[in-house]
């Protein structure tokens, strides 16, 4: 049986900023104050899944365990059909440099990647948002929201993080980093993951 979120305080699984800010305008609606993993100095537990739920899992109940306060993850990448689905989960690997993640390397690696394939036009690709919910209890509840796309060169917009730059959504002339955060909300995995988690656990 689904269960119902009923309280006020929720912890963000992240220590990610861009993702407290984006979860924080979504969930402030409900009254709800979000507050991240890395606020409460918690660690940040190893990502040992080759799947986004599983590893969403890990950091959910890691951080609800932690905190004693039910603790919302998000494992979430990008998929390239031509690169058959890479990066997918290891997405933030791509960018990691020793110093920290360069994500402007990372999506010019991925381009010169599907050059070198002579992957063809359009280069379709999905950004994909897996959510788990948990409780201390160890109880949890999961959604998933998929934003389809194609990849574009040379990279555009200075919003957004990660990948969006160089992803133009279906149905847009522009890429997500040429958005405004309510015009990427309404379209974005993540915002089509939040929408599906209210509708299960917040109504």
């Amino acid at each position: 049986m689904t269960r119902a979120f009923t309280g006020d305080r929720l912890v963000i699984a992240s220590h990610n900023r861009g993702k407290l800010a984006e979860f924080s305008d979504l969930l402030a609606p409900l009254g709800i104050t979000c507050v991240s993993a890395a606020d409460l100095g918690l660690p940040e537990p190893a990502e040992t899944e080759d799947t986004f739920l599983g590893n969403a899992r890990i950091k959910a109940h890691a951080a609800a365990k932690a905190s004693g306060l039910p603790a919302l993850s998000d494992d979430s990448g990008l998929t390239v059909d031509a690169l058959d689905g890479s990066p997918g989960v290891f997405t933030a690997d791509w960018a990691e440099t020793g110093q920290g993640r360069d994500f402007i390397m990372a999506m010019e690696k991925t381009w010169a990647h599907l050059e070198w394939l002579k992957a063809p036009l359009p280069r379709r690709a999905q950004f994909r948002a897996t959510l788990v919910l948990a409780w201390p209890d160890g109880h949890d509840e999961w959604v998933e929201g998929v934003a389809e796309g194609q990849l574009v060169w040379p990279r555009r917009g200075a919003d957004g993080h990660g990948y969006d730059p160089m992803f133009q959504p279906d149905g847009f002339d522009r890429t997500f980093a040429e958005l405004t955060s309510a015009e990427k909300n309404a379209i974005s995995h993540r915002g089509k993951a939040v929408t599906a988690l209210l509708a299960k656990c917040f109504t």
